[in-house]
């Protein structure tokens, strides 16, 4: 039924964009025009016969209506955005902007039509509708000639019950750059927005800007990324939402500070002034920072050592800086209506680099890393420089980096938490200078000897709203200590050929693999077989299709990735909206890092089916998707391979359960994990565990199938203990293990199932 429907849709828009669209040439003058088909915005997704793009002079974007729009959100979405600059329109800026029913769910879904209002030359409209349970989601797109911003209303009508506790609105995923979230509230997890300076959210690189305008917004989710509003909606009842997705041909936030004043109808005043170095130069590629009631506002870009900006009638701060550039001293600043004032500045001091050496400290030999600031200064606009480092691949344990001088504490880190400590690094790193450093990393532990291996098994490089390419994950995965590099974009095999060359290189076993990302569950599929690409679409199929093309793709796991969040395949199983139901053929359930509230809920679930006897086991993940801001392997993954560590070894040690996932604490058991224990019925057994920590054993948690059944605690944690449980049972039964260190991380393992026969 529907993809009836769904054919039905694809022919009224074919019929009724045709005419107008395709059939009659644009008026050589027009300002506004639409393409059917492939989207002239480079590196688009919108590559179908059916997609439209709109055009003007300064911006172009691009609606999926034959490709698919990434997650399973529903077709109708807008999946390309680009500036355009003298008539070139640019690079694809955005993942996809659309209207989120509640909080990230769009299914159920069951049909999209598209229908063009108007095409230009001076204002062109375009309508999608679909619906979303009982619900019908009408979103107008308006772009008018010359105009930097697409106009958006969206209207939902609920035909069916009242609904309550919706969480609705926009949202604007970004490919690449950087992301500067609503000024004045700090977080990512969702949160109301009192407090808010603003209610725009902005994705920025150097040479472009989308902003989010969402004035119904009183939360957001995602770092902003979601512009919610909270509501509840009565049975027959309609309501709008109104926003701008404005675009900029730079990283200039003065043109969106613009918007809102005009929008908002505000008092304003102007400031100029010019911005220096200590030498005298104009300061090149400067940026000048506002601050509001303590918090990040705005910035604006100099342009050959000068600045203006108009602002709302207040009181802000103001500093300078550039790349790699030191910050000025902050100045008081107030903007009275109609006032134009000038602030120059002239300290800033010329950017400086440090040459980093990490080493082994007892063989010297150098050592992945990664190096971040922990005091000192940090740049608030991305493409000024960043916090986080890494080693390179080919020269390992050399890093050369550009820096703002300044007083800075350093965390360099080789397997930091899990096989040796962080070392702080204390530096005063003057202006112009190059400073060459030396640390020297002592390692604790070594489970490789043993032949326990580590991976990191839900990890984004550069796809979808990735920033990561993949040379950079590799260098954040072995400066974190793991053992195979690993890698699982959104419904995208695109990086395994450069992964694999970087793996043979640095002598390491690699694991391709992909995350099936459907609106309603999220699945990693590995190890995979390089060259056989992705032939269903996740945004309409089935969990029976999902998991069998994992399997075709070359797949011996298939893990349901976070269970439990909004679209986590649990929650849409418990919630009636997984198409297909519960489908018992996956292997593993993930504790993933993003999500690790969910870590009880998703032990509980495996208990439940261990109690059962069902063999499912754990893995971990992190959901990495920019290794500069959020650390590689934080959650991992073990398990005991006595062969050969290949991408095969480890999947099928996955899938039998020999492992466990950590956060920190390592774990070596007398009886291997997923193995069963044959004894006497009722006669004593002991299963011992040695368990290493960099910051110490302090509890030891033994689970069978009534729960936790035994507690040994450390008053003094010691790094390396072991622990025995002297046990029996009178019936089939398992146990497992839950371990806290002393900063509160934990491991959990998969159970030692043990099994009573006579004998």
């Amino acid at each position: 039924m529907q993809s009836a429907r769904k054919d039905t849709s694809l022919l009224r828009y074919l019929l009724l964009v045709c005419p107008l669209a395709m059939c009659l040439p644009a008026p050589a003058d027009a300002a506004v025009s639409i393409v059917v088909g492939p989207t002239p915005i480079q590196d688009g997704d919108a590559k179908s016969a059916g997609d439209i793009t709109v055009l003007n002079e300064k911006l172009a974007f691009a609606l999926g209506v034959g490709s698919p729009v990434p997650y399973g959100v529903p077709r109708g979405a807008i999946i390309d955005v680009a500036p355009v600059v003298n008539g070139k329109v640019g690079r694809d800026c955005v993942v996809f902007a659309d209207f989120i029913p509640n909080n990230w769910s769009a299914w159920p879904n069951t049909y999209q039509h598209i229908d063009v209002l108007e095409r230009g030359p001076h204002r062109a409209v375009l309508r999608t509708v679909r619906d979303w349970g009982k619900v019908q989601v009408t979103t107008l797109y308006t772009l008018d000639s010359n105009s930097d911003a697409i106009k958006i209303r969206t209207t939902m009508s609920n035909g069916g019950a009242a609904l309550t506790g919706l969480l609705s609105g926009l949202t604007l995923w970004p490919k690449g750059g950087y992301l500067f979230g609503v000024p004045g509230l700090d977080g990512t997890a969702l949160r109301a927005a009192d407090g808010a300076l603003a209610d725009r959210v902005v994705a920025y690189d150097e040479n472009w800007t989308v902003a989010l305008h969402a004035p119904y917004a009183d939360h957001v989710a995602d770092g902003s990324k979601d512009m919610y509003r909270l509501q509840d909606l009565a049975a027959g009842e309609s309501r709008d939402f109104d926003a701008w997705l404005q675009v900029g041909q730079s990283g200039d936030l003065k043109p969106i500070v613009a918007a809102e004043i005009a929008r908002k109808h505000l008092a304003s005043g102007t400031v100029r002034g010019t911005v220096t170095g200590q030498d005298g130069a104009a300061a090149k590629g400067a940026v000048i920072v506002i601050e509001k009631q303590g918090k990040p506002y705005a910035w604006v870009l100099g342009r050959q050592g000068e600045y203006d900006v108009t602002l709302p009638s207040g009181d802000y701060v103001f500093y300078a800086t550039a790349k790699n550039y030191s910050q000025s001293e902050r100045i008081a600043v107030q903007v009275a209506a109609n006032s134009r004032v000038s602030h120059d500045f002239h300290d800033l001091q010329i950017p400086a680099r440090i040459e980093w050496s990490v080493t082994d400290a007892r063989t010297g030999t150098p050592l992945d890393a990664r190096i971040s600031i922990a005091e000192g200064q940090i740049p608030l606009v991305g493409f000024l420089g960043r916090k986080t480092f890494f080693t390179e691949l080919e020269r390992r344990g050399r890093a050369d980096v550009a820096i703002a001088p300044g007083n800075y504490v350093f965390s360099v880190s080789a397997g930091g938490g899990f096989l040796s400590e962080r070392q702080q690094v204390k530096l005063a790193v003057g202006p112009g200078g190059v400073q060459k450093t030396s640390v020297a990393i002592t390692a604790l532990f070594n489970p490789s000897a043993r032949h326990w291996y580590s991976a990191d098994l839900h990890h984004h490089a550069d796809q979808a709203e990735a920033v990561t390419p993949p040379a950079d994950l590799a260098r954040s995965q072995l400066a974190a200590g793991l053992d195979v590099l690993f890698v699982s974009d959104h419904d995208s095999i695109v990086n395994h050929a450069a992964l694999q060359t970087i793996a043979e290189r640095r002598g390491v076993a690699f694991i391709p693999g992909i995350e099936l990302s459907a609106s309603w569950g999220h699945f990693n599929a590995y190890p995979l077989t390089i060259g056989r690409g992705l032939m269903i679409d996740t945004g309409t199929a089935s969990v029976d299709a999902i998991f069998a093309e994992g399997r075709r793709l070359g797949a011996a796991v298939v893990q349901v990735n976070h269970p439990f969040i909004p679209y986590g395949y649990f929650a849409s199983i418990n919630d009636g909206v997984a198409p297909g139901g519960f489908n018992p053929t996956f292997d593993l359930m993930e504790i993933n890092a993003e999500q690790s509230a969910d870590d009880d809920k998703v032990l509980q679930a495996l208990w439940n089916f261990w109690n059962a006897g069902h063999r499912y086991y754990l893995t971990a993940g992190t959901d990495t998707h920019d290794v500069w801001r959020a650390e590689s392997g934080s959650v991992r993954a073990y398990v005991h391979i006595d062969d050969a560590l290949t991408a095969n070894s480890f999947a099928q040690a996955l899938k039998e359960g020999h492992g466990y996932v950590t956060y920190g604490p390592l774990v070596f058991p007398s009886v291997m994990f997923g193995d069963v224990l044959k004894v006497k019925p009722g006669a004593p057994f002991v299963l011992g565990f040695d368990l290493e920590s960099v910051a110490g054993v302090v509890k030891v948690d033994l689970i069978g199938g009534g729960g936790r059944l035994a507690t040994r605690s450390f008053r003094a944690p010691p790094r390396q203990t072991h622990v025995d449980f002297p046990l029996s049972t009178q019936r089939a039964t398992w146990y497992s293990l839950v371990v806290e260190d002393g900063q509160g991380h934990q491991a959990y393992t998969n159970p030692i199932w043990v099994d009573p026969v006579s004998r």
